[in-house]
């Protein structure tokens, strides 16, 4: 037993040396100067070192304050209004927009004044001859025997004649057939003048012979057609079965419309 304490007693005194040893040695490292710096530089005070780890460590930096100004209370009076600008130039001309809807209709119109009951805006015939006709005086007025067409019965198939009952611009035409060795000599006459002729010379054979022209008419004009004599015998040629003698005319365009 006392062997035990004894033993004890040493480990026990043995520790204790080993811990005043141990302090000792970290007191005389804790109180040694290392040197941190260069020669030519001053040691960093551990205050300054402090702030410099603190100001770069997100942890301990300090927030911006910024402040916010009411601009309504700064805001002053109206103001009074100002010249008006100068006009500016025209600007582009835009797109094409689209169609609009379509209107409503609008009321009937009042009715017009009637038209003149006598006033016939159509005038047209076409009539020919199946006899032949020789000349037997020196002016021969030439008749027709046929009507083709007769429009309101302007043209008087008993005179040989167009009357002219609406005014304006009229179309006139003339057939004939000339005869074998004799002379065809005709006239279109507008009331009692002639205004043009229709020939053809003596020949052995005998051919078609036309004339057309445009004639100005006023209401109360007569149109018609004669043979004129000379020294040679003058004639014209057809069959009762052919029409080889035709006269036409048509309005085409009144002077009132």
């Amino acid at each position: 037993m006392s062997s035990v304490l004894l033993m004890l007693l040493v480990s026990t005194v043995n520790a204790g040396t080993l811990l005043e040893k141990g302090s000792l040695r970290w007191e005389a490292r804790r109180l040694s100067c290392v040197r941190c710096c260069g020669p030519s530089e001053e040691p960093v005070s551990v205050a300054s070192s402090r702030s410099t780890r603190m100001s770069y460590d997100p942890a301990y930096s300090v927030p911006k304050v910024q402040p916010t100004i009411d601009i309504t209370i700064l805001k002053g009076e109206k103001g009074d209004v100002g010249e008006k600008g100068i006009t500016g130039g025209v600007g582009k001309a835009g797109e094409r927009g689209l169609r609009g809807y379509n209107g409503r209709k609008g009321q009937k119109g009042q009715v017009g004044p009637p038209g003149h009951s006598c006033k016939l805006h159509y005038a047209a015939f076409s009539v020919g001859r199946r006899k032949p006709l020789h000349s037997s005086d020196y002016f021969q007025h030439v008749t027709f025997d046929t009507e083709l067409v007769n429009l309101y019965k302007h043209f008087s198939m008993f005179t040989g004649k167009f009357f002219c009952y609406v005014p304006g611009i009229y179309f006139f035409n003339l057939n004939v057939h000339t005869w074998n060795f004799k002379e065809t000599y005709l006239h279109v006459m507008k009331n009692n003048k002639e205004v043009a002729i229709l020939y053809a010379q003596p020949s052995d054979r005998s051919i078609m012979q036309s004339q057309s022209l445009l004639l100005e008419l006023q209401e109360g004009d007569e149109v018609w057609v004669r043979m004129f004599k000379r020294e040679r015998e003058n004639g014209i040629y057809s069959e009762e079965s052919d029409i080889y003698i035709t006269f036409n005319g048509h309005l085409i365009k009144p002077a009132i419309e």
